[in-house]
């Protein structure tokens, strides 16, 4: 009985390291295929984005009618970002008032969550850009629960895809 036991022991420690290295295994390769989707969407927003991503700042703030979406430089006394930023947000929120968020779809994936609703539903979302200290905005509003779910889901893709880039407010 000792024996069985010893052997029962033996095979319940050995599954246990199997699932640890295995875990461990599992969990490296999802960071490491993160940091490769991150790698993957930086490129495709230099090529999207005029400003530099590692010298801005994404601020994502989920309001109950929508949200806010801001960018600023990283100095504010750094005018080339600060220009290229509001240029390109002014530029974004009239492509986003005709439903073309092909952008971000270009950046984040066509399949991002809620982009293809916010594509639909374009015309019942206010959206106005301003100029802020060190950068732009685009606030998002609309009176439609589903379309505020999508803006949400929408934000915490950016804010995941963008990682240190990006933070919500």
């Amino acid at each position: 009985m000792a024996r069985r036991s010893r052997g029962t022991l033996a095979l319940v420690g050995g599954l246990a390291v199997a699932a640890i290295v295995t875990g461990g295994y599992l969990w490296g390769a999802r960071d490491t295929a993160g940091i490769d989707h991150r790698a993957e969407v930086s490129q495709r927003g230099a090529a999207v984005m005029p400003f530099d991503l590692a010298r801005t700042t994404h601020l994502f703030a989920k309001r109950s009618s929508g949200g806010i979406q801001t960018v600023v430089a990283d100095d504010q006394d750094d005018s080339e970002q600060v220009a290229l930023i509001r240029d390109h947000l002014g530029e974004e929120a009239e492509r986003f008032r005709r439903g073309d968020l092909d952008d971000p779809g270009r950046i984040h994936g066509m399949e991002m969550p809620g982009l293809a609703e916010l594509k639909a539903g374009a015309g019942r979302i206010e959206i106005v850009y301003a100029d802020v200290l060190a950068g732009g905005q685009i606030l998002y509003r609309t009176d439609d629960p589903a379309l505020v779910s999508a803006l949400h889901a929408w934000f915490d893709a950016q804010v995941s895809d963008h990682g240190v880039d990006a933070e919500t407010r």
